[in-house]
């Protein structure tokens, strides 16, 4: 239905976008590999998939095709929906998820909040053919430009995350220098 948006940046979270299309403002939630790739100028481009639920119309964006499209595979996958692929592929990038589908590493897969043992090891039975033409040669995603500590957060606590426990894990990793991606992805490693 809506497959691309390209309008002017109102509001940047780390893990929702407000974009002005023409006068229609769209909420979109976002990676925080999507939000790394994001400049803070005013316009803006974003892949999208739009799911429909019962009570819901919710639309999900992305920098990158690939991107997308892995989402796409990730909610594919029974056990996986869309919050669960966006907290996959803010945890990890593109290719890290699709190097391990293919090297079957459960592990890496089942250390993403939300993934069991039994879901990890679903999604690369049902995967491990399909993401074959993700490259593993992407570069540093996560740009220097970016706050906080009450950033990082928010966003934890948006994706679901109990704010007590994201605070002490920010208590031990937070050392004043590191990005609001840093900080994400390391209490997400670490939760």
């Amino acid at each position: 239905m809506i497959g691309l948006l390209s309008g002017r940046l109102i509001e940047k979270n780390p893990t929702e976008l407000l974009i002005d299309c023409s006068g229609v403002g769209y909420e979109v939630k976002i990676s925080l590999n999507t939000f790394s790739q994001l400049s803070d100028n005013e316009a803006v481009r974003l892949y999208t998939k739009l799911i429909v639920r019962e009570d819901a119309h919710l639309l999900y964006g992305f920098y990158s095709k690939d991107e997308r499209e892995m989402f796409n595979h990730l909610i594919s996958v029974s056990g996986i929906g869309p919050n669960t692929a966006l907290i996959m592929l803010s945890s990890l990038k593109t290719d890290e998820v699709a190097n391990a589908i293919q090297t079957e590493d459960v592990r890496t897969i089942q250390g993403i909040k939300g993934i069991g043992a039994k879901t990890a090891q679903r999604v690369i039975i049902d995967l491990k053919g399909k993401v074959l033409k993700f490259s593993s040669s992407s570069e540093n995603i996560f740009s220097q430009n970016n706050t906080s500590r009450f950033d990082a957060l928010n966003a934890l606590v948006s994706l679901g995350f109990e704010k007590k426990s994201v605070e002490k894990m920010l208590d031990k990793i937070d050392t004043g220098d590191q990005t609001v991606e840093v900080l994400i992805k390391e209490a997400l490693r670490l939760l």
